[in-house]
């Protein structure tokens, strides 16, 4: 079994231990070169009887085309990496596993959301679970305690971090450098262009075409420089359409392409009854800003690094969603009187904990806006907003309103949080 180099540990592989527990087939789901087969790998060095098999080696993949029932066939646990490559496999697993519902009969990974692929001939309703892994957080890179989103809804107001001593500078280095395993090994940024180069033109050489046939690479080339350069920003398929010189319908079809393969995600807008005039248009983020960073490197306007910030904070606290204790999701709101607060989380009891993000290092009263808009408006519901900021100090502002550190997103600990273990 292949070793991994400077392993860091993933928060993810608790709950791919979980989901074997008890769940029939276990996905586990990102970009590529996030670590999902190394993270795999990992997990099955403690099951006794398990095998692994690899699809990017051309034999095994014959052997699964020309065979998939017998390929699937083994008593324990079977990890079959990058399986989207065979989508027959999907149908045999799923023979299998009706047959014999033990849990934790076989791990999968793959590198597209694998429900959303045309090719897939069936899905596995109540057989499977899927655990999306991004790339690394801050945390899981500095060995912190990524428990910002817990301590938020369970803190409120009373929240604080201390400062490690970050400013603009560095938050924007550490947001262009990103979270891939192989851009973080890098230590010049001129070497993790070189990385990001050849990534993005492996993704549009392979992995955009193993979803959907598209005319002109090009054409989604130009559309990921598009989108890194509004990064942050509403989704405006018309302007991007007549950028490009395509359709509409074409563009929202690229957009979707992009999100399948990881390499945005779209952040939907928030209302409510007391909201009655936020906008629904998403926002779009990439799932790694070093991608976006490196896009819009020639660019050094405030509002890209405006930009560049707020996709770092808004992908952190993404992955965090994927782990923390509290069930919530994350929407941005804008309304059309110009109000807006950049990230959004309602937990499952509709309480709100609302993020504004500040690519400077001094708060003023106008960067709490739209929080207080929202706070009139939803009351004890909303049990804070913060301004995520890249100052030092940590501060109230009354009305259940703070500044914070950016770097209070990773060096905040869960109420119930243990910390990360080597084999995780």
């Amino acid at each position: 079994m292949r070793e991994a180099v400077d392993y860091l540990p993933r928060r993810a592989a608790s709950l791919v231990y979980d989901a074997l527990e008890d769940t029939r087939v276990v996905v586990v789901n990102g970009a590529r070169q996030v670590g999902k087969s190394t993270l795999a790998e990992r997990v099955l060095r403690h099951v006794p009887g398990s095998v692994a098999r690899f699809l990017d080696d051309p034999v095994t993949r014959l052997a699964a085309h020309e065979d998939p029932v017998r390929f699937v066939s083994h008593d324990g646990l079977m990890l079959i990496d990058e399986v989207q490559r065979v989508p027959d496999l999907w149908l045999a697993i799923k023979h299998v596993v009706d047959r014999d519902p033990r849990p934790g009969r076989f791990l999968l990974t793959g590198s597209a959301r694998l429900l959303a692929l045309r090719s897939l001939p069936d899905s596995l309703p109540g057989r499977s679970e899927t655990i999306e892994l991004w790339p690394l957080s801050q945390g899981e890179i500095d060995g912190h305690e990524d428990g910002f989103i817990d301590a938020a809804f369970a803190m409120g107001e009373d929240l604080r971090a201390e400062s490690i001593g970050l400013r603009r500078k560095d938050y924007l280095a550490l947001a262009a450098r990103g979270g891939y395993p192989e851009a973080v090994k890098r230590t010049t940024p001129r070497r993790r262009e070189r990385f990001f180069d050849g990534y993005l033109a492996d993704l549009i050489a392979r992995d955009v075409k193993q979803v959907a046939e598209i005319e002109r690479a090009s054409d989604m080339r130009r559309l990921v420089a598009l989108l890194a350069a509004q990064t942050g920003g509403l989704l405006n398929m018309s302007r991007l359409a007549s950028e490009l010189g395509l359709s509409s319908p074409t563009v929202r079809s690229y957009v979707e392409i992009l999100e399948t393969i990881f390499v945005v995600r779209l952040v939907p807008g928030w209302s409510s009854n007391a909201t009655t005039r936020a906008v629904a248009t998403p926002k779009v983020i990439f799932v790694d800003p070093g991608m976006a960073g490196y896009l819009t490197s020639g660019s050094v306007a405030d509002a890209t690094h405006g930009g560049l910030l707020e996709n770092f904070v808004l992908s952190e606290m993404t992955k965090q969603l994927t782990w923390a204790d509290t069930s919530a999701r994350l929407y941005h709101y804008r309304d059309r009187d110009q109000y807006e607060v950049d990230g959004v989380l309602e937990n499952n009891a509709g309480e709100i904990v609302a993020i504004e993000v500040k690519a400077a290092e001094t708060i003023r009263a106008d960067d709490f806006r739209g929080l207080r808009l929202l706070k009139r408006r939803l009351g004890d519901r909303m049990l804070a907003g913060f301004v995520l900021y890249c100052g030092p100090q940590s501060l109230s502002f009354g009305d259940g309103l703070s500044c914070l550190p950016v770097s209070a997103l990773w060096t905040t600990r869960s109420p119930a949080q243990a910390p990360l273990s080597g084999d995780q």
